[in-house]
């Protein structure tokens, strides 16, 4: 006897979403400090899609092209595994152009601008034909094409003609409430933790690797009861800064640290780098940082988004721009920056280009661009790591201008609650929609 065939249904799938929320966004530093936070509160006030398989309302991510950024952001979102679909900055002018070749796009959706330039946001939300949004930290440039505007603060919304100044809310730092997510969750291992933020891009890391292990050497030597921390960047791996620190980085020739060994660590992740002089840096692998960060007694940093989030946790600072290797500093934004990359003016016009912007630079250091005035000490010119080990255990044994500096951080940020209020005004813009199917 012949038994027919079992037959297996095949599982129904899910109907394209009603309506969709998309964040526009450029670097690593706009994807930790704004995006993640925001995507955090939308998936706990709405239904949406990955995360409800079937949702009438989607989350998706536009990467947008960018001079600061390092190519790998989408593979740092893809691991959060919160958005519907990540579309890359190299995809997006062809997603300009012929969008419904990438995916299905809903008739109703919002564009919500969180880093890049303002004008991809508008230009997407035109093509798509969506309401829009801007988070404005300093300047909303096109408020004309923008449904609301949600400004970090006064400032920004003083800026506005009068006539488009009914679209704004001030609904404060989106980082201020990094601060006090960051002091809910377990701390370091008790000691004088010192962090080391040598950046997330080759230029900087190129620099920054040999200087700050050297630093460390010469600061633990000092004071021996020192402990180093270096949280890896989401956009790079602790194999590909034990290359910045070897003989492949033409830079560490310079640098008296050495090509440290990788060895066991006793944070989460479990590795670290140890010097040829013995000093430990603990690897934090773990995402975000912000927790083991905000415990850290000082930081040495670079310039970039990793000055905000560290001023946002109120982490006592000190900025390096060590200008003694101007030949691989060209990570600057602009159509120059841009021009400074080119093969044949590459070396020439950087050359020029960073010494003429150190010469006529303003703050570097967001604290400092954030409150017009010296907030947190900037090293800019051929600092030593000698000099900068000196100065952090100056820092160190003053345990009140710490404390005076950390308070004078934490009053530039206001209070919490920008998060909710901007996911307020996304959501107020939604259009209405059905149940979730289940």
């Amino acid at each position: 006897m012949i038994r027919p065939a079992r037959v297996v249904p095949v599982p129904e799938a899910p109907p394209p979403p009603e309506a969709t929320i998309v964040l526009v966004s450029n670097g690593p530093g706009e994807l930790s400090t704004w995006v993640r936070p925001l995507v955090s509160r939308l998936h706990a006030d709405l239904s949406l899609r990955p995360l409800v398989p079937g949702a009438a309302l989607a989350l998706r991510l536009v990467l947008v092209p960018c001079p600061n950024a390092t190519g790998s952001e989408h593979r740092v979102a893809e691991g959060w595994g919160l958005f519907e679909r990540i579309t890359r900055a190299s995809q997006f002018w062809p997603l300009l152009l012929s969008p419904w070749r990438y995916a299905h796009w809903p008739r109703r959706g919002v564009v919500v601008f969180l880093g890049g330039d303002q004008f991809w946001s508008v230009l997407l939300s035109a093509r798509l034909g969506y309401r829009h949004v801007t988070y404005a930290e300093w300047v909303a440039r096109w408020p004309q094409w923008n449904d609301r505007i949600a400004a970090m603060g006064p400032a920004a919304a003083e800026r506005l003609p009068a006539r488009w100044r009914e679209r704004c809310t001030v609904v404060g730092d989106l980082m201020a409430d990094l601060s006090a997510d960051a002091r809910s969750r377990s701390p370091l291992p008790n000691g004088e933790w010192v962090a080391l933020l040598p950046g997330s891009k080759r230029a900087k890391l190129q620099v920054g690797m040999p200087f700050l292990l050297e630093a460390a050497d010469r600061l633990a030597a000092l004071r021996p009861g020192s402990r180093f921390l270096l949280p890896v960047a989401p956009t790079t791996s602790p194999a590909e800064l034990l290359g910045y620190a070897g003989p492949a980085n033409p830079i560490a020739r310079f640098y008296e640290s050495g090509l440290p060994e990788p060895v066991g660590g006793t944070l989460p992740g479990g590795q670290a780098l140890r010097t040829s002089a013995g000093t430990t840096i603990e690897l934090l692998t773990e995402q975000p940082a912000h927790a083991a960060l905000s415990q850290c007694t000082l930081a040495l940093t670079t310039v970039g988004a990793n000055t905000a989030e560290l001023g946002a946790l109120g982490v006592p600072m000190i900025v390096l721009v060590p200008t003694q290797h101007l030949h691989v500093m060209q990570a600057w934004d602009g159509w120059l920056g841009l021009l400074a990359r080119l093969p044949l003016l590459r070396r020439l016009l950087g050359v020029a280009l960073t010494a003429w912007r150190m010469r006529h630079r303003g703050f570097l250091a967001w604290p400092n661009i954030a409150a017009g005035r010296m907030v947190v000490p900037e090293r800019v010119g051929a600092v030593t790591p000698a000099a900068i080990a000196e100065e952090a255990a100056d820092w160190l044994t003053s345990p009140e201008r710490l404390a005076g500096m950390r308070d004078d951080l934490r009053s530039l940020r206001g209070q919490p609650g920008a998060v909710a209020s901007l996911a307020a005004m996304v959501e107020g813009l939604l259009p209405s929609l059905p149940p979730t199917r289940t």
